[in-house]
């Protein structure tokens, strides 16, 4: 067997990836805005009872979107991919922030969604093709820092504009911005062309929307906007029982499946997958209740409702670099993702045990227990599913990962919000919030516990360095390629 030499990043990776981190942040960033200024927008457009449709809308348009635009990177190019994506973001985007009433507001921020389904994928995969196993870790660590800036920074951003600009500005911001990004990756992005005859899987690409936009539905509306029982949650629940199983019978038979199912026959990506639906449900749960708690029994302002999780995504930042560059300088990650088990399944007990009488101070020491465990897990997985594949699946094999995140988001969200209204009815007030997150803290530990089990199964696979050949147990070398594009 032939070794194949693994290629270094360029010298410029850093100044390259800033365009590619600014596109991936409009699409973070979005719904964080949008969601401070909904009040306004409700009073000016009305259609307060499709209020929850201008974030939903977008919700799914993303998570529907990821696979298929990973998969297109994979066939046609990740550079052309990424622009398109962008331009996609930046048109929805424009037109969202001239809407005239809910209906359009809402169709527009399907199409932004859909253009935003291409970013976060897009980038991690764009990482992933420029940059070795070895080095990429280091990389990595921006996505990261990326996620918990929109985090903090969305509802301070979206504050500001909406009182002082208008909430269209709250869209128009993204133009001036994506255009920067868009012109950035235009110049600055030198990748490989892909095969221009390949064949898309359009019978795939139609089953994986109408599934994953069922699934979603499911987690959005059950028990929430609709009862469990109601036609409306029954009918999704039919089309997603009946679209999943129609979706993996199309790709056994699509010559270029959206999802190529012989991934999860590694040990590793099946693995990480899960591991990727446990730190969705463990980030969106803590990011969508803790708050509340924080506001409603410790006293906290709603106003800067984003630097409430300051203790949390602080830790994010920092662990994920410094994780990032000891996986780089020793090729093994085994190891984090096991303590990222151990610490979110230690900081959800710890926040499980918190009542009316904890302070701040004590909480925020729970919630960087929790942001350390995500820094050592959450671009973990990608990379080790990057790693676990051949580099014409990179895309895919990303944009899995993405989704599995995004699902595990919206299911336990679904599920602790049910948890915690339940716990809200059965106490008074304040008793009734700090029981409700005990409750939702002690199922996230379950669930973060499951985790770190699967994490202790992983396989130790060493990550190549720049230059060195590959072995016969190591991940595929990326295959070379024609043509360079742009």
């Amino acid at each position: 067997m032939n070794s194949i030499t693994t290629a270094r990043a360029p010298r410029n990776v850093r100044w390259i990836l800033l365009g590619v981190m600014l596109a991936m942040l409009l699409g973070m960033l979005d719904n964080m805005i949008i969601g401070t200024a909904m009040p306004t927008i409700v009073g000016e457009l009305g259609g307060l009872d499709r209020l929850s449709w201008v974030v939903s809308a977008y919700t799914l348009a993303t998570a529907a979107s990821t696979p298929i635009w990973a998969k297109l990177g994979d066939l046609f190019g990740r550079k052309k991919n990424y622009l398109t994506s962008i331009a996609i973001f930046l048109i929805g985007s424009g037109l969202s922030g001239a809407a005239q009433n809910m209906d359009q507001l809402i169709g527009f921020r399907v199409l932004q969604g859909i253009g935003a389904g291409g970013l976060a994928a897009g980038a991690f995969a764009i990482i992933g093709e420029l940059i070795p196993p070895r080095e990429r870790a280091k990389y990595m660590g921006m996505t990261a820092s990326i996620m918990a800036f929109a985090t903090i920074g969305g509802p301070l951003v979206g504050g500001f504009v909406t009182d002082h600009l208008g909430w269209r500005w709250a869209f128009y911001l993204n133009l001036p911005l994506g255009i920067i990004a868009f012109v950035w990756c235009q110049a600055a992005l030198h990748l490989t062309a892909r095969r221009p005859n390949a064949k898309i899987d359009y019978l795939g690409a139609g089953l994986l929307t109408v599934t994953i936009s069922a699934i979603v539905l499911v987690a959005t509306w059950g028990g929430a906007q609709y009862a469990w029982d109601s036609p409306q949650v029954l009918t999704v629940i039919a089309v997603a029982a009946i679209g999943l199983p129609a979706f993996l019978w199309s790709q056994t038979r699509a010559p270029e499946p959206i999802i190529p199912l012989n991934l999860f026959a590694n040990r590793n990506f099946a693995l990480v997958s899960v591991l990727s639906v446990v730190a969705g449900v463990a980030m969106f749960g803590a990011v969508s209740f803790l708050p509340l708690f924080q506001q409603t029994v410790q006293g906290a302002s709603a106003s800067n409702s984003g630097l409430l999780l300051l203790p949390m995504m602080v830790p994010i930042i920092v662990v994920s670099q410094i994780a990032g560059k000891v996986m780089s300088k020793t090729g093994r990650y085994k190891v984090f993702p096991i303590a990222g088990g151990v610490l979110l399944t230690a900081g959800s007990i710890a926040l499980a045990t918190m009542d009316t009488d904890t302070s701040r101070f004590t909480a925020g020491v729970y919630m960087a227990m929790l942001g350390a465990g995500m820094g050592f897990l959450m671009q973990m997985t990608v990379l080790i599913a990057q790693n676990s594949v051949a580099m014409k699946d990179i895309g895919a094999a990303s944009g899995v990962q993405t989704l599995f995140r995004t699902l595990g988001g919206s299911f336990g969200v679904a599920l602790f919000g049910a948890l915690f209204n339940r716990q809200v009815r059965a106490h008074e007030h304040l008793a009734g919030v700090a029981a409700g997150i005990d409750s939702i803290f002690t199922w996230s530990a379950v669930l973060c516990a499951i985790g770190l089990v699967v994490a202790l199964f992983l396989v130790e696979v060493p990550l190549r360095q720049p230059g060195a050949p590959a072995t016969g147990n190591q991940a595929p070398a990326p295959a070379k390629e024609p043509v360079p594009q742009g």
